[in-house]
């Protein structure tokens, strides 16, 4: 059997030329349910306002593998004790940190598998994964879990300043276009150390600190929670959610094996995480069974499905209203009632049509994982504390929007 060189260099779009650092994750880079994130879109259907947004989980994941290598060299340098087993398991546990997102990313996060989300997933697949490997992700999986005696390397894998957030904030405005975001992650990278089994900023990078916050709250605002998007994604929603109660009376839909199984199967919370082939299933699942299974339900003979699918495949989405306050009943009654009158459909039919929701934006949250700066003299102090910038304080608080989205025309 000829032996695969798994010394590789990839070439970034955003870092230039990273390698892999270790066998494991290389064997883990060429396993199925990996290369699946190849065919997820990392931003959902924010390419619908942001043509240039069709990167995908795979390139986001090898990108945030990357700065926990550099973040873990730069720890060694500064006299942190990290053993190479430790640094691999680190590597593999933010690698593997997203292979449980579905299709489209967050848009469709509780409308294929309900009451589970992709976190819980990730951990289920890891654990196969585990089983399969023969054990080498053991460690790995403490520290996804937070089960590891150094809870720094936990830190690096999921908390307020970790790889995930570096990479996805730097990777999502490269190609958005959206340089207001942009952050300084090779600053902060280097400005990391460890007190107390803590990941800490050295005071030196108190401003790249501030910088990451607001650009953050300014992502949120501008690209994750853009107001089109949340209505693109709500049409989506609305899609599948159609699709399963045509389901549920058993009327035949074309679809790909691997969603027929999730659109005609009623599966618990329980029965997922115990049942080994709906993880099998779902690994199964990506972008191209919606999209392919939309293409042909907008000539299906219910005309919710076949409007719905017509308008996401053209791009005829919904106005929509963000207010700081919830929409009052009889706004949302006067709109689903004229629709019911266009479309010639019941008023629970129109209710597809016209949708409510709300938003949080909260770009710091001190109750989780604060962000510590540490001064020359070892004193440590919460960022939020620390900054003399009023905003940062300002930003911890939890902003919440509630917005309408309807049809006035179809």
């Amino acid at each position: 059997m000829i032996q695969k060189n798994k010394n590789k260099i990839i070439n970034d779009p955003v870092y230039g030329f990273i390698k892999i650092p270790y066998d494991l994750v290389f064997e883990l880079m060429e396993h199925p349910w990996f290369q699946r994130l190849r065919r997820i879109k990392q931003l959902g259907l924010t390419h619908l306002v942001y043509p240039g947004a069709l990167h995908t989980r795979f390139h986001h994941a090898l990108g945030a593998m990357w700065l926990t290598t550099q973040a873990l060299d730069n720890l060694k340098l500064k006299g942190v004790k990290i053993s190479d087993a430790e640094a691999e398991a680190t590597c593999v546990a933010v690698l593997l940190h997203d292979i449980g997102h579905g299709p489209f990313s967050h848009a469709l996060e509780n409308s294929i598998v309900q009451s589970v989300n992709h976190e819980k997933i990730s951990s289920l697949m890891m654990l196969h994964l585990n089983h399969e490997f023969g054990g080498r992700l053991n460690l790995a999986l403490k520290i996804f879990n937070d089960q590891y005696t150094h809870r720094f390397l936990h830190q690096l894998v999921s908390g307020q300043l970790d790889m995930d957030r570096l990479d996805y904030l730097r990777r999502d405005c490269f190609f958005t276009g959206v340089i207001e975001g942009m952050i300084s992650s090779d600053r902060i990278i280097k400005m990391l150390d460890v007190r107390n089994d803590q990941l800490v900023v050295e005071v030196k990078g108190i401003y790249s600190i501030e910088n990451f916050i607001v650009s953050r709250r300014f992502m949120y605002w501008q690209v994750y929670l853009h107001k089109t998007v949340l209505a693109a994604e709500h049409v989506l929603i609305a899609i599948l959610k159609r699709a399963k109660q045509l389901a549920k009376q058993d009327v035949e839909l074309f679809a790909t094996p691997a969603l027929h199984h999730f659109l005609y199967t009623r599966i618990s919370s329980k029965q997922f995480s115990e049942n080994p082939h709906h993880i099998e299933q779902f690994s199964l699942l990506d972008d191209n069974d919606i999209t392919a299974s939309i293409k042909v339900w907008q000539n299906h003979s219910d005309l919710v499905l076949s409007t719905l699918c017509k308008n996401i495949l053209n791009r005829k989405l919904p106005e929509v209203m963000i207010t700081d306050l919830p929409t009052p009943s009889k706004t949302i009654t006067t709109k689903q009632k004229k629709v019911a009158e266009i479309l010639n459909i019941s008023y629970e039919d129109a209710a597809y049509f016209v949708l409510e929701g709300k938003v949080e934006n909260n770009a710091y949250n001190t109750a989780l994982n604060a962000i510590k700066i540490i001064y020359q003299d070892g004193t440590i102090r919460d960022i939020a504390r620390a900054s003399d910038q009023h905003n940062i304080l300002a930003l911890t608080k939890t902003v919440k929007k509630f917005y309408l989205t309807w049809y006035e025309v179809f």
